[in-house]
């Protein structure tokens, strides 16, 4: 989130000469509407940034010229969109697979060989300058992963550039805490970056203080600690108050992130320290009613070749103390690499490895044994267009089949290879 100011007029003066632009966070067309500049300025290739996209992300998701083609009415204080500012992405996908649905208690399991799994995703997205260093970001899903008949809203936040004149920047509202190193949204892949995923750094709600200084870039947060999923009735003494409290517990979570450059390598120290709620209940599968003690430690490194060739990777050390049994600490750690290859402008090629190991968590009968992981996910992007293309990923899964050892059925029970094709499209 912080784009050092040696830079910022560089990058400006740049811009204004190439007649660049751009796409957001996100694969976000309006942005190249609002500007009248093709997707290629700010993607290497959807969703992937190049890095002029990472600036104008970084540079609070707009261009020096924003307020042109914005509504004032005549006053000086009013900057409003021309045109609600809305932009939408697509995904359907068929799949061969050999992963199952089994259940960790009774073992009962659901498996289909090929899968038609559309809608896949429906998202609705928006974001807009709204003051000359206040900005909004949002999106929701309208269906995701066959859940139809709900919406979730999952990044929603507003972000100030420079408060008080400082330098420093503020991000207020649901994020991911992982954007810090390789944001989820932007990964050219079907498979997720699982580390980020089992580690619970992923969405929150709270907020973000960054800051360049000199070589550095510093970004310091906190979050409620729990998700964005409780919502919470007031009603003491009884009565149901109107609002609503979306904390469950007194305990924040503390996070934060240092990184620079290396001569071509991009670098960074990722932190955290927190409470989680402890896992209970038959193999695990429920949440306990007492605080544990969470800390998270990672390192990230990326780079690229000639804005052709991308590589990233992340490794994740976990403790959770307390987590299944008062007095002992569960260690684990994991985490993943990948590359993007830009071959030209129809064809990207990407490789995803993703590797976690279960640690102290191997053993106690319970869900999290999963956390093991060892996998290569190898995918194909044909674009019709710039913001159109079509997919398809192969998933090999090195992890042998285990079979069942405790009480519950935990642990890998079944491979999880597939086969996936396609369409991906924002709009």
């Amino acid at each position: 989130m912080v784009i050092r100011p040696a830079l910022l007029h560089i990058r400006i003066f740049s811009c204004c000469l190439l007649a660049f632009w751009m796409a957001g966070a996100s694969a976000m067309p309006d942005f190249a509407r609002r500007y009248d500049l093709s997707c290629a300025a700010c993607h290497a290739a959807f969703p992937r940034l190049n890095k002029f996209g990472e600036y104008f992300r970084d540079n609070n998701m707009r261009l020096p010229n924003w307020k042109e083609g914005t509504v004032s009415g005549g006053d000086d204080r009013l900057a409003l969109p021309a045109a609600p500012s809305l932009a939408f992405r697509a995904q359907a996908y068929v799949q061969a697979r050999q992963g199952k649905s089994i259940d960790p208690v009774t073992g009962a399991s659901e498996n289909a060989n090929t899968d038609f799994q559309t809608p896949y995703l429906i998202k609705l997205l928006s974001s807009a300058p709204l003051s000359e260093h206040i900005t909004y970001y949002f999106y929701g899903i309208l269906a995701e992963k066959g859940g139809n008949g709900e919406v979730i809203v999952e990044d929603a936040w507003f972000r100030h550039d420079d408060l008080f004149g400082s330098g420093i920047g503020m991000m207020l509202g649901q994020f991911q805490l992982s954007d810090l190193m390789f944001p989820r949204e932007t990964r050219m892949t079907f498979q997720d970056f699982m580390a980020y995923r089992m580690a619970g750094i992923t969405y929150d709600r709270g907020v973000l203080f960054d800051r360049a200084l000199g070589p550095l870039d510093l970004a310091l947060g906190l979050t409620n600690g729990n998700g964005i999923e409780d919502n919470l009735n007031i009603n003491s003494p009884g009565y149901r108050r109107p609002d609503k409290m979306f904390d469950n517990d007194n305990s924040k979570t503390l996070f934060g992130r240092i990184g620079g450059e290396a001569g071509p390598i991009n670098w960074g120290l990722f932190g955290l320290a927190g409470k989680q709620r402890n896992a209970t209940g038959d193999a695990g599968t429920a949440i306990g009613d007492r605080n544990t003690r969470k800390r998270v430690y990672g390192l990230d490194l990326s780079g690229d070749l000639d804005g052709r060739l991308w590589w990233f990777a992340q490794y994740l050390w976990n403790d959770w103390d307390d987590f299944i049994q008062e007095g002992r600490s569960y260690r684990w750690q994991g985490g993943f690499a990948g590359v993007d290859y830009i071959h030209d402008d129809h064809w990207v090629f990407s490789a995803l490895y993703n590797y976690a190991d279960a640690g102290d968590l191997a053993g106690t009968d319970t869900i999290y044994e999963g956390i093991d992981i060892n996998s290569l996910s190898l995918n194909v992007s044909y674009y019709f267009m710039r913001n159109v293309k079509g997919v398809a990923e192969v998933n090999f899964d090195f992890l042998d089949k285990r079979e069942k050892t405790g009480t519950y059925y935990t642990g890998h029970l079944s491979k999880e290879n597939y086969l996936l094709f396609g369409f991906d499209a924002a709009f």
